[in-house]
């Protein structure tokens, strides 16, 4: 007996080649998110697209190569350097946050 198929065969009416929009954390879209009065830009960055390191400015702890993450950016009037790399437990906790945490002396500064 061979094992059964959970697949639709192949027909007229394939929904595969339909883009998805539900889902709204897929990696690589942006969206847009209010917080502080402006709106912010937001993309998800996957762990195979993350290949430097990052310091997270609601922990304050790096964000390693590999590890899934978040950027967000000012949406008007903002450059390169206004992007953020934060940990997504730590953007969704913005405002319980601290954004000025005290590091150590010998704590790095990237």
């Amino acid at each position: 007996m061979s094992p059964r198929r959970n697949r639709p065969r192949g027909g007229a009416d394939k929904q595969s080649d339909a883009p998805r929009t539900e889902g709204g954390d897929r990696y690589g879209l942006e969206r847009t998110e209010d917080w502080q009065g402006e709106e912010w830009a937001v993309r998800t960055i996957g762990g195979g697209a993350a290949t430097k390191h990052y310091r997270c400015p609601g922990c304050d702890q790096e964000i390693p190569p590999g590890v899934p993450h978040l950027v967000a950016w000012p949406q008007y009037g903002a450059g390169v350097d206004d992007r953020r790399h934060w940990h997504k437990a730590c953007w969704n906790a913005r405002d319980r946050r601290s954004a000025r945490l005290q590091r150590s002396r010998n704590a790095p500064r990237y």
